[in-house]
C-alpha cells in the first residue's frame, strides 16, 4: 500500500484533499490529488490504514454549529523514511439550495465540506492563509465537481514553498504569544513547565481554530520546537491495527507483564541500537496482573512526580555507549559508564558537534535524531510515544489510554474528553483561561517560585503596557511576539545551564526543587544531558530573575494567589460586590461616605504593608509557601 507521495520529493505538499459529510456514510474523502491510494482515482473514498482518522480530523466535531472553521492536525507517517505529516483544513458549509449543480446524494439542507493540505513542513499559518483563499473560491463556484482549482493549488503551493527554510517568521505566522499572555497571564509559565515534564495535557475549547491557535502558540514558546521538534510527534497506531506480534512485546520472567511498541517506533530505532540486541520494550514497574490484554492495559499510576524512575522511560541505555573507536581506547581502563536511568547521571560522554555553517545552524542530534541547534534545542519532548495532536477527533479517544502512548499535548472540542479527567494530568480550559490539575503532588511541583512569578509578571507588564499600534508600524520590540519568545528562550537556556552545575541546589531552588527533580527524570532531559553542548558554556547559570525577597514579592504572590485560587476568587468577587454597594450608597448619602471609604482603604493598605514586611525580612520561606497552583 505505497502511495505516490511517499517517494515523491518534488515539493513539501503531499496531497490536496476534500472531505465531505455524507448523509449515510458520514465523513469521507471525496477528492484527493494526487490520489491517496496509488491504484485508485482521485474520487476514491479509500484511505491508507495509517490515515483512517483523516476525515474526522478535517471535518471536526460540532462543525455544523459554525459557518467556517480551521483545523490543524497531525497524521502518522506512511513509510519508514517519512516523518510526521502536518495537516491544515479549512471547513465551510453553505445551503444546498444555493448550489448551481446539486448532486443526487445531497439530501440535507446544508452542504458541509473541508479542503485540506497535507504537508511535510509545519508551516501552519502560511498554509492556512493560502488555503482559505482557495476554499472561498471553491465554494463560490457552487459546483463541487470543478476540481481544477484544487489541482492548481497543489502545483502553486509546491512551486512557492519549494526550498522554503523553516526559519524566521514563516513558521510562526498566525501564532501570537502576546494574545496568549494577555489571556492566560502568569499561567502561561505553568503550561510551559507542564510540557517540560511531559505530562498528559488536554486543551479544550470550541471552535477548533481557537483551540489549535492556543495550543500551537504555547509550543512556539519552546526554542526550535515548531521548526524541528514535531517530526516524531504523531507516531501512533490506529485502533485495531496493533497485532499481537511477539516481536512487539517483551515477556518478563516471573511475571507476564509487557508493553507493546508501535511499529513506527521500531522503524525509527537507529541501526546501532537494533544490532545491539537490546529489547524494544521495557517491563512495567507496577501491577501484579498475570493475564494482560494489550487493548485493556491502563497506564501505570504516577502518584508522585518525585518517583525515582519514570514508568514510561524508553531511552535505551545503549545510546550512551561509546563509539567503537572510543571503546577500543577505553579497553583496560575499567571505566564505568553512567546509568541512563540514574536520576542524577554523571558527566555526559558524547559531545554534540557544532554546525559547520557557524553558530546559527542546526545539525542532526546524535541521540535525539532531531535537527538541533548549538544548545541542543529543541528538547526531544515529542519523541518515543509522547504525542502532539493539535486537534483530536472523538474516534482517537483510545489514544488517551493506549499503552504505547506515554503522554500527549492534545486539543479537543468534544465534552467527553473534558469529562474523563482521569485520563489527563491537566485540562486547560482555554475559554476561561483555567488549568485544572487533579493530582496534589503535581500541583505542588508546578508551584511558581518567587523568581518565576517575577519572570511572569515581567512578561505580563510588558505586554499590557505596550500599545498595539507600536507593533503595527514595526517599531516595537519589547512586549512583541518575538521578544516574548526570546524571553522563554533565555528562561530555558538558564534552566539548562543551572542543571549542569555541580553545586546547584541554590540555583535550581529558584525554579522549584520539586519541579527540577521531576524534570531530571524525563526523557527529554536525559537525552539532552547525554550530549555535551559546548555552546552552553556561554550561558550564565541561575534564574534570570533571581534575587533577594522584598515586600513587592509578597504583594505579587498574594495577588497571584487571589487570582488563581478558588478562595481568592470568592473573596475578590465579594469585595467587588461590596465596593459597588458602598459606592451606590455613597452617591445617595453624600460625599462624606466617600471620604471615609478612602481613609479606610488607606489604612488597610498600610496595615497590609506592615503585615507583609516582617514576613519578607524574617521568614523568606513564607514567600515560597504562601500559595499553591489551584485546580
Amino acid at each position: 500500500m505505497e502511495s505516490n507521495a511517499r517517494d515523491d520529493p518534488k515539493g513539501p505538499v503531499l496531497h490536496i484533499v476534500v472531505v465531505g459529510f455524507h448523509h449515510k456514510k458520514g465523513c469521507q474523502v471525496e477528492f484527493s490529488y494526487p490520489p491517496l491510494m496509488p491504484d485508485e482515482g482521485h474520487d476514491s473514498n479509500l484511505l491508507p490504514e495509517e490515515w483512517k482518522y483523516l476525515p474526522f480530523l478535517a471535518l471536526p466535531d460540532g462543525a455544523h454549529n459554525f459557518t467556517e472553521d480551521t483545523v490543524y492536525f497531525h497524521l502518522p507517517p506512511l513509510g519508514e523514511d517519512m516523518k510526521c505529516v502536518y495537516g491544515v483544513s479549512c471547513y465551510r458549509q453553505i445551503e444546498a439550495k444555493a448550489l448551481k449543480v446539486r448532486q443526487a446524494d445531497v439530501t440535507r439542507e446544508t452542504v458541509q465540506k473541508s479542503v485540506c493540505v497535507l504537508s511535510r513542513v509545519p508551516l501552519f499559518g502560511l498554509l492556512q492563509a493560502k488555503l482559505q483563499l482557495i476554499t472561498h473560491a471553491y465554494f463560490e463556484e457552487k459546483d463541487f465537481s470543478q476540481i481544477s482549482i484544487l489541482k492548481e493549488l497543489y502545483d502553486h503551493m509546491n512551486g512557492s514553498l519549494r526550498g522554503s527554510t523553516l526559519e524566521g517568521s514563516q513558521v510562526y505566522l498566525g501564532l501570537s504569544p502576546r494574545d496568549l499572555i494577555l489571556h492566560f497571564q502568569h499561567k502561561v509559565l505553568i503550561l510551559f513547565k507542564l510540557i517540560l515534564l511531559e505530562k498528559k495535557v488536554l486543551f479544550y475549547v470550541s471552535p477548533v481554530n481557537r483551540l489549535v491557535g492556543a495550543l500551537m502558540t504555547v509550543l512556539s514558546l519552546f526554542p526550535g520546537m515548531m521548526e524541528h521538534g514535531l517530526v516524531d510527534s504523531s507516531h501512533y497506531r490506529p485502533k485495531g491495527s496493533v497485532s499481537e506480534d511477539p516481536s512487539l512485546v517483551e515477556s518478563v520472567s516471573g511475571a507476564e507483564e509487557f508493553v507493546s511498541v508501535s511499529a513506527t517506533d521500531i522503524a525509527s530505532t537507529p541501526p546501532e541500537l537494533q544490532e545491539s540486541g537490546q529489547p524494544a520494550a521495557e517491563p512495567l514497574s507496577s501491577g501484579d496482573s498475570t493475564e494482560v490484554d494489550t487493548h485493556l492495559l491502563k497506564p501505570p499510576s504516577r502518584t508522585s512526580p518525585d518517583s525515582s524512575e519514570s514508568d514510561w522511560e524508553t531511552l535505551d541505555p545503549s545510546v550512551l555507549e561509546e563509539s567503537p573507536e572510543k571503546k577500543e581506547a577505553a579497553e583496560g581502563k575499567d571505566a564505568e559508564l553512567p546509568d541512563a536511568f540514574d536520576p542524577e547521571p554523571g558527566t555526559p560522554i558524547t559531545v554534540q558537534p557544532l554546525p559547520a555553517n557557524g553558530q546559527g545552524g542546526v545539525v542532526q542530534g546524535l541521540v535525539s535524531g532531531l535537527e538541533e541547534d548549538q544548545y541542543g534545542l529543541p528538547l526531544p519532548i515529542f519523541t518515543k510515544g509522547y504525542l502532539c495532536m493539535p486537534y483530536m477527533a472523538l474516534q482517537q479517544h483510545h489514544l488517551l489510554s493506549d499503552v504505547t502512548v506515554r503522554g500527549f499535548v492534545a486539543g479537543a472540542t468534544n465534552i467527553l474528553f473534558r469529562q474523563q479527567r482521569h485520563l489527563s494530568d491537566a485540562i486547560v480550559e482555554v475559554e476561561e483561561a483555567l488549568v485544572h490539575i487533579q493530582d496534589l503532588e503535581l500541583r505542588k511541583t508546578l508551584n511558581l517560585t518567587t523568581a518565576d512569578l517575577r519572570f511572569a509578571d515581567y512578561l505580563v507588564k510588558h505586554v499590557t503596557e505596550n500599545r498595539d499600534d507600536v507593533f503595527l508600524d514595526g517599531t516595537g520590540w519589547e512586549g512583541g511576539d518575538e521578544w516574548i519568545r526570546a524571553q522563554f528562550t533565555l528562561y530555558l537556556h538558564s534552566l539548562l545551564s543551572s542543571a549542569l552545575q555541580q553545586d546547584n541546589e541554590r540555583l535550581l531552588a529558584d525554579y522549584g526543587a520539586p519541579f527540577v527533580a521531576a524534570w531530571k527524570i524525563t526523557h527529554n532531559y536525559r537525552v539532552w544531558y547525554s550530549n555535551k553542548h559546548p555552546a552552553m558554556a556561554a550561558i550564565t547559570p541561575g534564574h534570570p530573575f533571581q534575587g533577594q525577597y522584598s515586600v513587592a514579592d509578597v504583594k505579587l504572590r498574594l495577588s497571584h494567589s487571589v487570582q488563581n485560587s478558588e478562595r481568592g476568587k470568592k473573596i475578590g468577587n465579594a469585595m467587588m460586590t461590596t465596593s459597588r454597594s458602598v459606592v451606590q450608597t455613597g452617591k445617595a448619602v453624600g460625599q462624606s461616605v466617600g471620604g471615609a471609604l478612602t481613609s479606610a482603604k488607606s489604612a488597610m493598605s498600610s496595615w497590609f504593608s506592615t503585615l507583609a514586611q516582617p514576613a519578607a525580612v524574617a521568614a523568606p520561606e513564607y514567600v515560597e509557601a504562601a500559595t499553591e497552583v489551584q485546580p
